[in-house]
This record gives C-alpha cells, sequence and structure tokens, in this order.
C-alpha cells in the first residue's frame, strides 16, 4: 500500500538526533511482548541510541502513541520490523499508521523493511536444528535427519514463498536429506501433511522448526503436532525446536534494515506483490484501494473491542479516512496540493472527523487526483485544491455527497 518516504534519500540523519522504533505484532501473552521490549533493549545496547518498542494490537504502546512519546525527544525515527515476512502487516497496517502520524507529529518517519531472508537467520535456524539433533541423539552427517520449517502462513503469496526460499537456503550446503517448508495455519501444505509426506521417505529423524519470533500459542501448536506424529511413527523420531526468541544475531539483521530505511535503500518484491500485479487467484487484491480497504478493516475490527474487558489495547480508528492518490500520474496533476489543501481545511474545522494520508495508485490512472472516503466508499476524480473544500465541508462535516465530482462508488 505504501512505499518507504523517499523525501530524504541520499541524506541519512544524524544519529545524534534520532531514535528507533522496534515495531513488534503484540500479543495477550506477555511474555511474547517483553521478547520485543528485550529486544529493543539490546538494540539499543549495540547501536548505542535510543529504541523503543510498540505494538500494532493486543499490546501497549500503540504504534501513533510510542511516536508521539518520541517526538518530544527526538525529530527522526526510524521504524524497524520485528515482522518476519512482507504480509499485510508490514504491506499495510504499519505504513497506515506511520502516514497518520506524519500527519499529526512535526517528526520525520523512515520505514524499514520486515526482517525477511537474512544469512545471520538462516545460521541461526542451522543452530536450532543442531540443539534438536543433540537431544535427538542423531548426527546429520551420519543419520538421515529432515528438517521441517513451518512458518505461520499467510494470504498473501509473497510471504509464503519466502518461507520455501529461507528453507531451499537452510538446505544448501548443509548435510540435511531434505528440508521442508509448512505452515500451521491459513495456507498449505498444512504441518500434518508434510510430517506425514516426510514420513513417507523413512528418515532417521524429524526436526520440526517453528519460524517465529516468540514463543506463543503458534509455537506450542508447532510442539504438539510434531510430539503427535511422534507417537503416530515409532520407527521416526522427531521433536519441535525452540522459536528465533531473543537470539542476539537479529540484532545483526535489525541493525542492516535501520541502515537500510535511514539511507532510503530499502528494497520491497513489488515484482511479486500481490497488490502490485496480476498473479493468479489475486487479481482481485491489485491496487492501493484494496490494500487500503483491508487495513482500514482491520482497524476498525480493534476499535470495535473497546467494550471488550478483557482486551490490553485498541486502535482509535476515524470516524472516516480520506485517502488521495500520490502515485505519479496524479501527482502530475496536482494531488500534493489537493493532499495539503484537505490536511488544513480538516485541520481548520471544528466537525471534521477525519484521517487524511497518502495512498499509491488507486488504478484510475488520468481521471485524478483521485480522493477515496471510507468507510463511505466514495470516489472523487479530477479534484483540484478548490474541490478540497467542498469535501471537507460537504462530505466530512455533514455526510453530504459532492455529487459533480464523484467518480465512482463502492
Amino acid at each position: 500500500m505504501s512505499t518507504p518516504d523517499e523525501s530524504h534519500i541520499g541524506t541519512p540523519p544524524s544519529v545524534d538526533d534520532e531514535a528507533i522504533l522496534l515495531i513488534g505484532h503484540g500479543s495477550r501473552r506477555e511474555k511474547s511482548n517483553d521478547q520485543v521490549r528485550d529486544l529493543a533493549a539490546a538494540l539499543e545496547s549495540r547501536l548505542d541510541i535510543p529504541v523503543d518498542a510498540a505494538f500494532l494490537e493486543l499490546a501497549t504502546p500503540a504504534i501513533d502513541e510510542a511516536l508521539a512519546e518520541l517526538a518530544t525527544v527526538t525529530a527522526r525515527v526510524t521504524v524497524v520490523h520485528c515482522s518476519l515476512f512482507a504480509a499485510s502487516h508490514v504491506k499495510n497496517d504499519v505504513p497506515l499508521a506511520l502516514e497518520q502520524s506524519r500527519a499529526e507529529l512535526d517528526i520525520r518517519i523512515d520505514n524499514g523493511a520486515h526482517l525477511g531472508i537474512h544469512p545471520a537467520i538462516i545460521d541461526l535456524l542451522d543452530d536450532r536444528a543442531a540443539a534438536v539433533e543433540a537431544e535427538l541423539g542423531v548426527d546429520r552427517t551420519e543419520d538421515d535427519v529432515a528438517v521441517v520449517l513451518c512458518g505461520r502462513g499467510s494470504s498473501d503469496p509473497d510471504a509464503n514463498g519466502d518461507v520455501h526460499k529461507l528453507a531451499r537456503l537452510l538446505y544448501e550446503g548443509r548435510e540435511f536429506t531434505r528440508v521442508e517448508a509448512t505452515f500451521v495455519g491459513v495456507t498449505e501444505p498444512t504441518l500434518e501433511e508434510t510430517l506425514h509426506g516426510v514420513a513417507k521417505h523413512r528418515p532417521d529423524a524429524v526436526v520440526a522448526l517453528p519460524y517465529m519470533l516468540g514463543d506463543g500459542v503458534l509455537t506450542q501448536r508447532v510442539r504438539d503436532r510434531t510430539a503427535d506424529f511422534d507417537a503416530d511413527y515409532p520407527y521416526v523420531d522427531a521433536l519441535a525446536g525452540d522459536p528465533l526468541g531473543t537470539d542476539s544475531r537479529l540484532l545483526d539483521v535489525f541493525a542492516d534494515r535501520w541502515q537500510e530505511a535511514r539511507t532510503g535503500s530499502v528494497e520491497m518484491s513489488c515484482d511479486t506483490c500481490k497488490y502490485k500485479v496480476d498473479l493468479e487467484g489475486y487479481e482481485e487484491d491489485v491496487g492501493g484501494a484494496r490494500a487500503m480497504l483491508r487495513a482500514l478493516a482491520h482497524q476498525e475490527a480493534h476499535a470495535d473491542r473497546e467494550s471488550v474487558a478483557d482486551e490490553p489495547h485498541t486502535h482509535d480508528a476515524p470516524g472516516k479516512h480520506v485517502a488521495v492518490c500520490t502515485n505519479r500520474t496524479c501527482a502530475e496533476m496536482g494531488s500534493p496540493t489537493v493532499l495539503e489543501r484537505l490536511r488544513q481545511t480538516a485541520r481548520d474545522s471544528d466537525h471534521c472527523d477525519a484521517r487524511i494520508t497518502r495512498t499509491s495508485c488507486l488504478g484510475r490512472c488520468g481521471d485524478g487526483p483521485m480522493v477515496a472516503v471510507y468507510p463511505d466508499g466514495i470516489w472523487y476524480g479530477d479534484v483540484d485544491a478548490a474541490d478540497a473544500d467542498r469535501i471537507v465541508s460537504s462530505h466530512l462535516e455533514r455526510d453530504r455527497i459532492v455529487s459533480d465530482l464523484v467518480d465512482q462508488t463502492l
């Protein structure tokens, strides 16, 4: 949905006036949240600059709260992700939260990439496998040892594809008989299917590696299903290993992602992103509008939990969300001016409960500048700065659609 802020490419900030925000997913298990906080503290010691932790959901502080706090002590914040792969949280939810904070705070925010595939992570997984081999009493140089690398599973093909790539890289140059990628939910192959498939090759041992950061519900699910498999196949010894946890090698990855973000060299896999290109089975997901809708729906879902007594965290969703396409064609037609006029007019209004952010291509090139208002599903086209005033005074303040600007409704 959003790309890294490119306004400062080529001018990396001084570390004397910079902080890092390490963003974790968030969990109802405080132990998992503490792992993120421990990593933040360790990264601060490694880099010798302030590092705070924040969470996308289910834990505090929220991203906007953490950024508001950091804005009181620094002018620049670099966001570093704990997310393992680039699925919807990395592509949609965090960028949306950052755009909202950019609109509200006088602070530079650089957005980094997910942890992704990194040599330090492959070495860490190799050590996790070796620890299981030692516990089982097998040696990959003498025994047939198969590894099952188990990811969480995603509806994003990019993320799932990277699990398979990571499994292949773990196999290359090592004496495992095979390394298979599998998933604990959402997509296939499932962990049970993969374990039963590996058993047909009759290895001496099967090592199940949960490719997860924290030791939570999903990690326990990997352990339980591996234990069930071990009981069902007496001729194969099977055991699950530990998650990545707070191993110091993760700090190497965080440091690299920090440097990429602060120097404007973040690279995302846009050639296989379902929001950017047509992929078989994901055609309806193409376009910034689809990504934005998903992110907004996610945010609204957490706002709806305010009445739940045991819900530790909710997002504060606005009454309306306005997205202005600033992709190349719309930008050339004046969308940045429209964006700023909308923001200024909304700030001056006493009755406008809306957040106004940039978005990538809405798929209406040539009909812009495009402005989309949600949850109403109204798209305005050919909008100029003067029209911005009418959108705020009529639509955002009084729920009256500006009919002569409507391009389409969803």
